[in-house]
């Protein structure tokens, strides 16, 4: 028998004690990846070397409005080349356990600030023509099998209609795509059926979308825009779309300090479920390491063998649940389909490799040396006599 399959076979003695701490671990390092993804997409700083838009929200609080004549002071600055005002319309469909990204934009110049987006035009004619109509992103439309005018109830958590309800009666009208798949969650109404039909709130938006014209004058235009607020009660913040949401999470907490926190947790559950589960496997073996060492195995190789069998599983497990995170990443839809209009970048990232294989060692490591200490304080004889 080979050393690999003596490891394995020992690993395995116990198969409901080996399959639950394996699966201890994968969640550990599945968890582990998916937490670094949202870090680094949450926590990357505005960049605006190549960027095409902007978003000028409310510096005080996304939550604040901005009034929508703004929208005409904005656009006279230089570089900036369209302006849409969009309102958030917190949307869902059934229940709230399907939200829709859902958005109230001002027709006409949100093809011009989304100059990518694929729409037929009779499609667009359609909407423009339609104050109740909406366009929706492919994946959307797949989602929940909408068709081409058919009318759907979209419910709002927030909008309150003339009517009394929270429900908008809006007819599909177009359906649209565009590159990388980043609109395809998405649903636009129109503004003026939100803003003449809501009880309150009008006149406002949430935040203007900016397309500039040359990307490499995004800083300068960022600071003409705020610079027309500053001394105005509605203060202005503007920066590249991706710093949008980095604000709204920010609002409950530092994501970063979040994740180290969690991270480190598991980690050390991992660790001490991971160590209990060696410490029994050897002890349970006293008799077989004392038969061992009567037949010359030295101090040194016996603890190699524990030490590889502790490493085979955190590897293992650390692999498999590296794998789980990154396919899990890529399956985020329903859920993340809010988040994912403005974190197109939302992956594994690739230092997560070096980082984890570096716990999967240290994990491996740690959780054997109380088995090996005990193992070497175990005397021969006493082993044999155990058995």
């Amino acid at each position: 028998m080979s050393q690999w399959s003596l490891i394995w076979a020992n690993l395995t003695r116990r198969r409901a004690r080996f399959v639950f701490t394996l699966l201890s671990v994968v969640f550990a390092f599945a968890l582990f990846g998916v937490l670094l993804a949202l870090r680094q997409a949450f926590g990357a700083g505005p960049r605006f070397e190549r960027v095409t838009r902007l978003l000028t929200s409310n510096a005080v609080s996304l939550v604040n409005q901005l009034p929508l004549a703004d929208a005409r002071r904005i656009g006279a600055v230089s570089g900036v080349s369209a302006v849409d005002g969009q309102a958030w319309f917190s949307g869902y469909f059934r229940t709230p356990n399907q939200p829709i990204y859902a958005v109230a934009v001002q027709g006409r110049p949100y093809f011009a600030v989304y100059p990518e987006d694929r729409l037929p035009a009779a499609e667009r004619r359609a909407w423009l023509d339609d104050r109740r109509g909406v366009l929706i992103g492919r994946d959307l439309a797949q989602r929940y099998g909408w068709r081409l005018g058919e009318e759907v109830p979209l419910r709002s958590s927030v909008w309150r209609n003339r009517d009394g309800t929270t429900t908008w009666q809006v007819i599909i009208r177009g359906i649209m795509s565009s590159p990388g798949g980043k609109q395809n969650n998405l649903l636009l109404m129109h503004y003026r059926y939100l803003d003449e039909e809501r009880t309150f709130g009008r006149g406002s938006v949430s935040f203007f979308v900016l397309r500039i014209a040359h990307p490499g004058e995004g800083s300068r235009v960022s600071h003409a825009v705020d610079a027309l607020f500053a001394n105005s009660p509605d203060q202005t913040r503007t920066a590249p779309e991706a710093a949008f949401v980095r604000d709204f999470t920010s609002q409950f907490g530092d994501i970063a300090a979040i994740v180290s926190s969690v991270v480190s947790a598991v980690f050390f559950t991992m660790l001490l479920v991971t160590g209990n589960t060696m410490m029994q496997s050897v002890r349970e073996r006293l008799r077989e390491f004392a038969l061992l060492k009567a037949l010359g195995f030295g101090r040194r190789r016996l603890c190699a063998l524990v030490l590889l069998e502790s490493l085979s599983l955190t590897v293992l497990g650390g692999a498999l649940g590296l794998t789980g995170a990154y396919l899990l990443v890529l399956s985020f839809g329903d859920f993340a389909a809010a988040l994912l209009e403005f974190l197109p970048g939302l992956r594994v990232p690739p230092a997560a490799l070096p980082w984890a294989g570096v716990f999967m060692v240290l994990l491996g490591a740690l959780a054997a040396i109380l088995p090996i200490v005990a193992l070497l304080n175990a005397p021969a004889a006493a082993g044999l006599r155990e058995g």
